[in-house]
């Protein structure tokens, strides 16, 4: 399995874009990563680019890019909102797909330690890759800026962890690190005042703001001044004005979104900022955000409106935009703003993009792909669509609010099997595919012969396990589909029926495909077990068909 690390560089220039895209350039030179992300911002005078790719890949892009920042930016001049400390003023590493927090980290110290020798920058490790957890805290490292570590470096307590401990006064110091998966956020206030913003700020944060009693600060008996928490756990927050859009925002970093979801913290700030007269009228993203924050947050603001969940992902990304007026500054573009939209590969969903008359023409095309197990899988996504239209429609009916919740659970149900066998037609036609590839490969040598042999044989077993899922899944969506039959809209009940008949289409027609791919597969105790379980689907189908077709035909009664 690839392993796979994201870097987020915080590089201290928003306006020049010639300087932005010569940075970004290093990166896109490296192979083996892809550049996802690149968000300038004006006021802060800040650029976030986000990038992707195997570990020894990013660890070189992003000493390429600190190289570069160094060389163009001089902090010397450097004006903007947002805290700084140097031309690269932070550097994270966030583990993605199949590596853990602790090898990401030392992959951040190689790159620290590679940053403090080649390019001798004072270089500060944070999080997970800072052994000394007295100053692994970005804002702790950072405190006094960049026209405060003149004097802040030469302390024994902040040497640097790599490079001289002298201040570059052109490209000041960086950090380097290993975290989790981390949102910036912004929410928009309708009030230019900075101090209001902060009020909101120290509200919301975990840290939250010192007690004071006549206007001075409480000490505990260790001289530490004790904190009135706020309300959000694993948020940090600052309000400042931005000049651009003539507005003050509450920033946040929302450390860990499992704990404080995007939503939650929109939802809580404007609380707050009511609570003082003040309206968040909107709020920005900075850089990218996973597809289940976005999801999580449609079905939220769904479910206050008390309205069903089953929808499909492109709805439930257009609730949380709209809900949280994500494209009240700029226009928010999932494509571009959603990690695992930037990650996706368009062959992979080449037929699913098609409007239905080109997929039909594919179809009738003298191409062997797609086939019987695409068209399997399609028939089976129509027959879920339809018992989530179903359960949708039953939702919403007047007079049924009563059992709203139970309806969209249902239509949810719905919505996840028609997901995953949309899926599934593009992943049919690429089991063929393979199989296709396998038998092109060269035969020529004892060597070749067995590696050729070896990958038809797994490209023939990938093909069998694809439809086997078409009818896992088919057969799954029989669940709603019945419950709609007996209780769904009565008006609806005939669309409940043609359901039933699409996924039982679907597994019949997905079961072929095993058995005519099975004959091929040389693991014939596979092959038995596979037909077995194969067989029960169907005909647990079969009978689950004929239970729908008379709960129908006897509610139509004609």
């Amino acid at each position: 399995m690839q392993q796979l690390i994201e870097c987020v560089p915080n590089f201290s220039e928003g306006n020049d874009l010639n300087i932005i895209k010569q940075i970004t350039d290093e990166i896109e030179k490296t192979g083996n990563v892809k550049l996802l992300n690149v968000d300038p911002g004006k006021a802060t005078n800040r650029t976030v680019v986000t990038f992707v790719g195997e570990p020894k890949a990013v660890v070189e892009a992003a000493f390429m890019a600190i190289k570069k920042a160094g060389e163009l930016i001089d902090m010397g001049r450097h004006k903007g909102e947002h805290p700084r400390m140097g031309a690269t003023d932070v550097c994270p590493l966030i583990p993605i797909a199949n590596i853990s927090m602790e090898e990401t980290a030392i992959y951040s110290q190689q790159l620290a330690k590679k940053v403090g020798d080649e390019l001798k920058i004072p270089v500060y490790l944070y999080e997970a890759a800072q052994p000394n957890k007295e100053r692994n805290n970005l804002s702790v490292i950072r405190a006094g800026e960049y026209e405060g570590f003149f004097k802040k470096i030469k302390l024994p307590e902040w040497k640097p962890d790599f490079g001289p401990a002298e201040f570059d006064a052109k490209r000041g110091a960086t950090v380097i690190g290993a975290r989790d998966f981390l949102v910036a956020y912004n929410v928009n206030l309708n009030t230019t005042s900075v101090r209001r913003a902060n009020a909101i700020a120290f509200d919301v944060r975990e840290a939250g703001r010192a007690k004071k009693i006549n206007n001075k600060a409480v000490m505990d008996e260790n001289g530490t001044p004790v904190m009135i928490p706020g309300s959000l756990k694993c948020v940090k927050a600052i309000g400042w004005f931005i000049d651009e859009y003539g507005i003050a925002q509450v920033s946040m970093n929302l450390t860990n979104i499992n704990t404080t979801p995007v939503h939650i913290a929109f939802d809580e700030v404007c609380k707050k900022a009511d609570a003082r007269g003040i309206r968040a009228t909107g709020s920005e993203l900075v850089g990218l955000i996973p597809l289940k924050a976005m999801l999580d947050a449609g079905k939220y603001f769904l479910r206050k409106q008390k309205r069903s969940t089953g929808v499909s992902e492109k709805e439930l990304i257009r609730i949380a935009i709209k809900s949280m007026g994500l494209d009240e500054l700029a226009p928010f573009k999932p494509e571009e703003r959603i990690v695992e939209y930037m990650l996706a590969s368009k062959a992979d969903s080449k037929l699913i993009n098609m409007n239905l008359s080109d997929f039909a023409d594919e179809t009738a095309s003298e191409s062997p792909a797609p086939g019987g197990g695409s068209i399997s899988a399609y028939v089976g996504a129509l027959g879920a669509s339809l018992a989530a239209m179903v359960a949708n429609l039953s939702s919403h009916k007047k007079g049924w609010d009563e059992g709203w919740e139970e309806f969209s659970d249902w239509a949810e149900k719905g919505e996840a099997c028609k997901s995953d066998l949309i899926k599934l037609v593009d992943a049919d036609t690429k089991a063929f595919n393979r199989i296709i590839t396998a038998f092109a490969l060269p035969k020529v040598s004892s060597e070749e012969k067995a590696a050729r042999a070896k990958a038809v044989q797994d490209a023939t077993k990938f093909a069998i396990e694809i439809p086997y899922k078409v009818m896992q899944t088919a057969f799954a969506s029989m669940e709603t589909i019945k419950a709609m039959a007996q209780i769904g809209n009565p008006n609806s009940v005939s669309d409940a029926g043609v359901a039933a008949l699409c996924a039982r289409s679907a597994v019949m027609g997905a079961f072929m495909n095993v058995r005519i791919n099975a004959k091929d597969y040389e693991d014939k105790k596979f092959v038995k077990n596979i037909i077995i379980k194969g067989k029960e689907i169907e005909d647990k189908t079969m009978a689950a068909e004929k239970e729908i077709l008379e709960i129908v035909n006897a509610k139509i009664g004609v």
